[in-house]
């Protein structure tokens, strides 16, 4: 390392922004040691996915963090140029590096002191990120598995029915789209536990885990929302509310549908949010956070009922498949159990509005028609 980085590091572990605006002079006044700072900065992302974070958790981290949206594009040159290394990367890592790659191609321009200061204070973010959960292999892992071949038909068809729920503008039509898309979901997990069943090398399946971005504001409720479409398909879910994200542990087959569907029941949920939002004012009613936060926690619960309820029709209808769907369900329980050994269920403290959850009830119900069932407070991690 060069005595001038070596020296400006310094400053990566003090209190305070004197030592960081001297450090950032010393490296505005040595051009030279340009290429040794945008190396370390590649180790630290590499560090970071050695502790378990991925691209998307670097991005919503900083993004919560930093003061500034020129943190993000530099973390973006990072994470592009440390993950252009290798031939093959992990699942689900190319739709992480999309937005990344986007804010690379415009890298953001400064004088050297006003540069220097922005990228020790992203270098101070990721010295000091705490290790997570793993959820999957690392980049240059030798045992990555071989790149997908490609979507599901089930997987497709789940998308563009969800697209099509959320374009529409009748609430009778979306119901039906979610509905469909949710029994499809659930046709498609039955078609895992039948395989598993039939085949040892199926069999011997773990479940894996994703993370899901839970992102402010009235995160609590959109952590339940998730929690509740997690159950339903056989998945558990831990809100890890300090960095925005819930963990979602399943089998391969349930873990994208859930971040699916999840994602377009927030798209629909928020659209009829905005909907009720504007009878109220044309009633003389001023919008309120109580108001949106009961709209969208009498959603998520409300929504729950109608998932689970429909992937007890579907299983009920495939009696010989109850036992491999119960067996998956206990190492889905195990996995979550083994990864997260204190999570606690914690109770939802927020203000109450009668008309926000009367219309966030209204709203569920037109993306589905199940009785409700009682609200499951999402675990923490």
């Amino acid at each position: 390392m060069s005595s001038t980085v070596q020296k400006a590091f310094e400053a990566l572990y003090a209190e305070g922004d004197a030592a960081l605006d001297a450090a950032a002079s010393l490296l505005a006044a040595d051009p030279g040691a340009d290429a040794e700072l945008a190396r370390r900065g590649e180790e630290f992302v590499r560090k970071a996915w050695e502790r378990g974070w991925q691209p998307a958790d670097l991005a919503r981290f900083v993004r919560r963090e930093a003061a500034e949206p020129h943190h993000l594009r530099l973390l973006a040159g990072l994470v592009v140029a440390e993950t252009r290394r290798y031939s093959v990367l992990p699942p689900r890592w190319d739709a992480q590096l999309a937005e990344p790659a986007e804010l690379a191609a415009s890298p953001w321009r400064a004088d050297r002191f006003s540069y220097a200061t922005a990228v020790l204070e992203l270098y101070r973010l990721l010295v000091r990120l705490p290790a997570l959960e793993p959820v999957g292999p690392v980049p240059g892992d030798s045992l990555l598995p071989p790149p997908a071949a490609g979507e599901s038909r089930t997987l497709t068809r789940v998308r563009a029915l969800l697209a099509k729920a959320e374009a529409t503008n009748f609430p009778e039509e979306a119901e039906a789209l979610t509905a469909k898309a949710q029994e499809l979901m659930a046709r498609h997990s039955l078609d895992g536990a039948a395989l598993a069943a039939r085949s040892p090398e199926a069999a011997r399946e773990a479940p894996g885990a994703v993370r899901i971005g839970v992102d402010a504001p009235y995160e609590t409720a959109k952590a339940i929302l998730l929690d509740a479409v997690s159950g339903a398909n056989r998945c558990r879910a831990v809100w890890n509310e300090a960095y925005g994200f819930s963990t979602v542990v399943g089998f391969e087959a349930d873990l994208e549908p859930v971040e699916l569907l999840y994602t377009s029941l927030l798209v629909q949920g928020t659209a009829a949010m905005t909907r009720a939002e504007a009878e109220q004012r044309a009633g003389g009613r001023k919008r309120t956070k109580s108001f949106r936060q009961s709209f969208l926690l009498a959603y998520a619960n409300r929504l729950g009922a109608r998932l689970a309820a429909t992937s007890r029709r579907v299983a009920a209808a495939e009696p010989t498949l109850l036992p491999a769907l119960a067996s998956r369900e206990v190492a889905v329980t195990e996995r979550a159990d083994a990864m997260f050994p204190e999570t606690r269920a914690t109770r939802v403290r927020a203000a109450w509005d009668e008309a926000g959850w009367s219309h966030g009830t209204s709203a569920a119900d037109a993306a589905a028609l199940h009785p409700r069932r009682p609200e499951v407070p999402p675990r923490r991690g």
